[in-house]
């Protein structure tokens, strides 16, 4: 991981929503389970104690990574880009391909793409080529099919 990674503040929010939910909710009530489990007995063949142990592992290391990320996380206010003709991290663009089907894309931190909701991630290889396009601009992106050429079509970003 880099030193720091962009990231909007929605998805910021989002991380801090996650990692309040898993050390507030989640891991409670495992502890909970956990705790009476153990006072049944046999631990070797309960299984509330055994998933219960399992489950607190992986809510362990899924709150450290967040805890990484969060602390890697540089918020970058889309609505503040200074050049709001030319694509950076937060913009929204529409690109139309050679048949003129149009895709409309949110250019967002690495941890926040989510590629059914139209957000791609910062390092992906068509942010990449995206990045700096004007309206009007071709850029070609290589995909596992083959290399595809784009035509940026509109670019937005939020209001702030």
């Amino acid at each position: 991981m880099s030193d720091t990674s962009p990231i909007t503040p929605a998805g910021l929010a989002a991380l801090k929503a996650r990692y309040d939910h898993l050390l507030g909710t989640e891991r409670p009530a495992i502890v909970e389970i956990v705790s009476w489990a153990a006072g049944n007995g046999d631990r070797s063949e309960n299984g509330d104690y055994l998933y219960g142990r399992k489950r607190m592992r992986e809510i362990d290391r899924e709150l450290a990574h967040l805890a990484k990320v969060m602390k890697h996380a540089r918020v970058v206010e889309p609505s503040a880009q200074p050049d709001k003709s030319r694509v950076f991290f937060g913009a929204t663009v529409t690109i139309a391909d050679e048949d003129d089907e149009e895709r409309t894309l949110t250019v967002v931190g690495d941890k926040e793409q989510d590629a059914s909701k139209g957000l791609v991630g910062w390092s992906s290889p068509i942010a990449r080529a995206l990045r700096g396009a004007s309206v009007g601009d071709c850029r070609s992106v290589r995909l596992p099919g083959g290399e595809k050429e784009w035509e940026v079509v509109a670019i937005t970003y939020p209001a702030g």
